[in-house]
């Protein structure tokens, strides 16, 4: 009983947490912003942060570069298969408060996957180069606030999502031999 009512404290304070900050996409310029942020956390910002790795430590880096994608394979079969065997609706499709800002790329909501790959990439990029934690620690925010703002998902999927990408960049760096060379 003490479970279920923790359970159900939990969905509660999940859904509030996502109807408030979705609320704010009502900003025409808000939900615009954070729309750019999600289309650019598709992929286009982590490439530019990859070529800048590239560039700026050399050739020699391409093997990381390989555990990257190695990485970011691993991401996203946990990813997969956790929205498949979880099925959780997102949030636009149960609640009728929470409005959709923009167009999903799967049908399940937890966890995210936007927030997974940003958190492990910033993770691994910033282990290689610090310099540009500037940059991607903020962009890192901003994707895994989008995915709330934009109603597509609760905060429990952006936490876990945050979690799953953390604990593989984490043992990527680990086990990686040219990760432990780097420093």
């Amino acid at each position: 009983m003490k479970f279920e009512n923790a359970k159900i404290k939990m969905l509660d304070l999940d859904l509030k947490g996502c109807v408030y900050l979705n609320h704010l996409s009502q900003s025409q310029r808000i939900a615009l912003f954070f729309k750019t942020i999600s289309r650019l956390g598709d992929g286009p910002f982590w490439y530019v942060m990859l070529l800048s790795v590239w560039t700026m430590q050399g050739l020699a880096y391409g093997l990381n570069i390989l555990y990257l994608v190695v990485m970011g394979s691993i991401g996203t079969l946990i990813y997969k298969f956790l929205k498949n065997k979880t099925t959780r609706p997102r949030p636009y499709q149960v609640h009728q408060v929470i409005v959709l800002g923009e167009r999903p790329l799967d049908h399940f909501s937890f966890p995210s996957g936007h927030t997974l790959h940003a958190v492990m990439v910033t993770i691994t990029l910033g282990y290689i180069q610090p310099l540009l934690l500037i940059l991607m620690l903020p962009f890192t925010i901003l994707v895994a606030l989008s995915r709330m703002v934009l109603g597509l998902h609760y905060p429990s999927d952006v936490i876990v999502g945050a979690i799953i990408g953390a604990s593989v960049a984490s043992t990527i760096i680990l086990l990686a031999p040219s990760f432990n060379v780097i420093l």
